[in-house]
């Protein structure tokens, strides 16, 4: 546990000197205020143009930054020695890799929440004030994001020898998980047989972490009826009583499965020398 929590603000030292961070803090707030010039509502509330212009923003840059940073924590552990220095100490693999997990989500999701602070107070300021709950679901929309695209992080860096590789592949699979998702489940979807349809659509939708957190947050939002007849079952089971805790496990057993997966990657390696 304290070999863990010494890992965790060791990383929590780093993010916040690393100047990717602050440029994707930038990036967010600009982008977020702009929007919030353009609305024309007095409050903004529910599923909107506004509301899901901003969802498209927060899909597209809280993954791709997520990625980076996390990966590259990884990598550079391996590329600066840190990791082979690390493993001569009693120090475990899980404790290693749990650690570095807190300590970066703890950076983003102080990130995240200064840019949501930002962006709320200047809304105020300008009188268009969020809607309170609309306000609370972004900011689990970005949190949720954020650990669950860490854990992929986490997975490419683990893989990555170098940061160009790590780069390389962040960058590859944020564009399938989050641009091209919609052409890929189309094209392969329309191969299938009917009936294979659904059940694939619900196991394909799990393993993608920002379709999945998206989905939620649209129908909490009220918008489940943009989403067409085929995702129904979905906007049955998140506004049924216990839709909220059965999202939240699936996200747990998300991170948890991939967690592991990253253990055994780095104990395999550290068996090897």
């Amino acid at each position: 546990m304290a070999d863990m929590l010494q890992v965790a603000r060791r990383e929590i030292k780093m993010g916040f000197r690393n100047p990717w961070a602050y440029s994707f803090l930038g990036l967010f707030c600009t982008f977020s205020l702009g929007l919030l010039l353009i609305n024309s509502q007095n409050v903004v509330e529910g599923y909107t143009a506004v509301t899901g212009s901003m969802l498209s923003l927060i899909v597209y840059l809280l993954p791709l930054m997520t990625l980076f940073l996390g990966s590259f924590s990884l990598t550079s552990e391996k590329e600066e020695g840190s990791w082979q220095l690390l493993a001569t100490y009693p120090i475990g693999t899980f404790s290693f890799i749990l650690g570095k997990y807190m300590g970066l989500a703890s950076v983003l999701l102080i990130i995240v929440a200064f840019g949501y602070g930002l962006m709320g107070m200047m809304s105020g300021l300008m009188g268009m004030a969020f809607n309170s709950s609309t306000y609370f679901l972004f900011l689990a929309f970005s949190a949720g994001l954020v650990i669950l695209f860490l854990t992929i992080a986490l997975l490419i860096g683990s893989l990555s020898g170098n940061r160009w590789q790590a780069l390389t592949v962040s960058v590859a699979v944020w564009f399938f998980l989050v641009i091209g998702w919609p052409t890929f489940l189309i094209a392969g979807l329309g191969l299938l047989p009917y009936l294979w349809i659904k059940p694939l659509l619900v196991a394909l939708t799990i393993l993608n972490p920002a379709e999945l957190v998206r989905l939620f947050v649209v129908i909490k939002l009220g918008g489940g009826s943009v989403l067409g007849p085929e995702y129904y079952q979905w906007v049955e089971w998140i506004r049924g009583s216990n839709g909220t805790l059965l999202f939240v496990g699936v996200c747990l057993i998300w991170i948890l499965t991939s967690i592991l997966f990253v253990y055994w990657i780095w104990e395999r390696g550290r068996s090897r020398g």
